[in-house]
């Protein structure tokens, strides 16, 4: 049971500290939250209540069956994004209609991860790269701020990829409104400074670490109770100033998902991709935080973490949603102890739609639009393209084929090249392993390239090291190499293949081993193994392999150099 419900485990030593340092966490967090759930239920363009309704039993469920202790699960704008190009390849126009498939999204999404971590299928994300995340998340932040330039404008206009969102701003560019521009620049402006300077200004002025924190973590509510006062009071939204509107008040809704099994078949492949990202991005948050404390979280149990969050959402009126960030490092700055933390952000949410919602009612979109932008630049990091030219051309290739594609294809597209690029990149290299011919270094019983150091060879021995693994993609290239080596060597008699590198060797690299043997035997020519690991000698000495090998297999290269040129000179006297 603890397995599938850590709060077993860190609730029996819960005290009044923790509580505390879970409550402050809570404060906090539910400031910065309340803002990013309406602005990313825009961005998923959805009604504003479902980001709030995503971000109270999602939590609680999260509370319950995640490990981490400080990953603060919610609506996030990645997957925001990612949700909204699902649906809008739906072609829906009806708000309900809308607003079902998002539910149904969710709950696709939360299935999907359950059985992931039932099955322990955790693995599956390694297929996704870290630069191809870094390219694909830093290409999503560059298109969110796009999309979200018209609501700052006041103008129409739409778009998935970068070139349409540009050109259908341009084409409304006319319609701008004056008084949208003027709020959502200044807010804009305003959340920057905030960000950048306002805690550094409160700290130098004696201000407590933790209140400045709070203070600075509350500019978006200050923005968003300023704007709605003044569009409020000047009558703003009659000057064409878009605002939320009404905004449901109340718990969120008990909902069921649509059964309609061709929508099912239309979300699930993006349900999918939500669900690798979403599951990718927080593991990385949460595992980076959990060491900084010394702790460890379970991918696996993470995966059922995630997906009873957003099975919970897709019950509750929400839409997908994964651990954010930006709000797992303030989580973590302000002292989170346990996932209770999320439990009570979860309540404070609740107490805002409960108690706020009226309130919103003037509150511009220009605004929501500038809280989206700000947090999503901070996203954007376009040297991840010069730091993978620097360190490898292949990585380069995948990052940049993820940008591009994304940025001019969509977001499914781009992040389903960059995972397909990656996999046949990783296949390239594999199938062209790095094979160096090995001498003894003097004086030592080490090893090493020929061609980086100074050392001594054998006229009759041929040492070859593989520095991978021999499957199906690389035997050929294997053989073909000894072979052309062998070939033009006169006096050769032995070839030994040192596999210190080699954790692996599948059927088809074991027919291409005995290929080589046989082919090495026509030309009195012996094949030798040197130095392989456990778990390759279990399977080779379950096949004939072994029987049939024309040489030997050693312990150590030392000991097989030894005793081949031993048995050479034997042989000459």
């Amino acid at each position: 049971m603890l397995r599938y419900l850590p709060i077993l485990e860190w609730g029996r030593r819960y005290d009044r500290e923790t509580l505390t340092s879970d409550m402050v966490a809570a404060v906090i967090v539910t400031i910065m939250l309340i803002p990013q759930s309406l602005a990313y239920a825009l961005l998923a363009g959805l009604p504003p209540e479902m980001g709030l309704y995503a971000s109270i039993t999602p939590l609680l469920a999260y509370a319950v069956f995640g490990t981490s202790r400080t990953l603060a699960v919610g609506p996030v704008a990645v997957v925001s994004l990612m949700t909204a190009a699902a649906i809008g390849n739906l072609g829906l126009t009806d708000p309900a209609a809308i607003a079902q498939a998002a539910i149904m999204l969710a709950l696709l999404s939360g299935l999907f991860l359950l059985l992931m971590g039932i099955f322990r299928l955790g693995v599956i994300a390694n297929f996704l790269s870290h630069p191809v995340i870094a390219g694909f998340i830093t290409a999503s932040g560059i298109l969110i701020a796009a999309s979200q330039i018209k609501h700052i404008l006041g103008i129409g206009g739409g778009g998935e990829t970068l070139p349409s969102i540009l050109s259908s701003l341009a084409r409304h560019l006319g319609e701008t409104n004056l008084p949208t521009v003027v709020i959502g620049v200044a807010t804009t402006l305003f959340l920057f400074a905030v960000r950048q300077r306002l805690k550094l200004f409160l700290l130098a002025r004696g201000v407590p670490a933790k209140t400045a924190d709070i203070l600075t973590k509350a500019g978006p509510v200050l923005a968003i109770a300023a704007s709605t006062l003044a569009v409020w009071a000047l009558s703003l939204d009659g000057a064409g100033v878009a605002i939320v509107g009404t905004i449901p008040q109340g718990l969120p809704p008990v909902t069921l998902p649509p059964l309609d099994p061709e929508l099912w078949l239309q979300l699930a492949g993006p349900a999918v991709l939500i669900s690798i990202i979403g599951f990718v991005e927080s593991v990385s948050v949460a595992q980076t935080l959990a060491a900084k404390r010394r702790q460890r979280i379970l991918p696996d149990q993470e995966l059922i973490g995630l997906g009873a969050a957003n099975t919970a959402a897709a019950f509750t009126g929400g839409y997908p949603v994964t651990g954010g960030f930006a709000r797992s490092v303030v989580n973590f700055d302000a002292g989170a102890a346990t996932p209770a933390a999320g439990a009570f952000t979860a309540v404070g949410i609740a107490v805002a739609t409960l108690a706020l919602t009226p309130l919103l009612f003037y509150l511009p979109k220009a605004v929501l639009s500038a809280t989206i932008i700000v947090a999503v630049l901070s996203l954007v990091d376009l040297s991840i393209l010069s730091r993978a030219w620097r360190y490898s051309f292949a990585d380069f290739l995948a990052v940049a084929a993820t940008v591009v594609l994304t940025l001019g294809l969509g977001v499914e597209i781009g992040v389903s090249a960059g995972v397909g690029i990656s996999v046949l990149l990783f296949l390239w290299r594999t199938s062209r392993p790095h094979i160096a011919e090995v001498g003894l270094v003097e004086g030592t019983e080490h090893f090493r390239n020929i061609l980086r150091h100074k050392v001594k060879t054998f006229p009759e021995i041929l040492t070859i090291r593989v520095d991978e693994s021999l499957y199906f993609a690389n035997t050929r290239y294997l053989e073909d190499y000894i072979l052309e080596r062998v070939a033009p060597a006169k006096g050769l008699k032995h070839v030994i293949l040192m596999c210190s590198a080699v954790n692996d060797i599948d059927m088809s690299a074991l027919e291409s081993l005995e290929a080589i043997d046989t082919r090495l035997a026509d030309m009195g020519v012996a094949l030798h193994l040197s130095e392989v690991k456990g778990p390759v000698m279990d399977k080779l000495k379950r096949t004939h392999f072994l029987d049939m090998l024309t040489g030997e297999v050693f312990l150590t290269q030392f000991g097989a150099i030894q005793a081949l040129t031993k048995t050479d000179r034997q042989d000459a006297a």
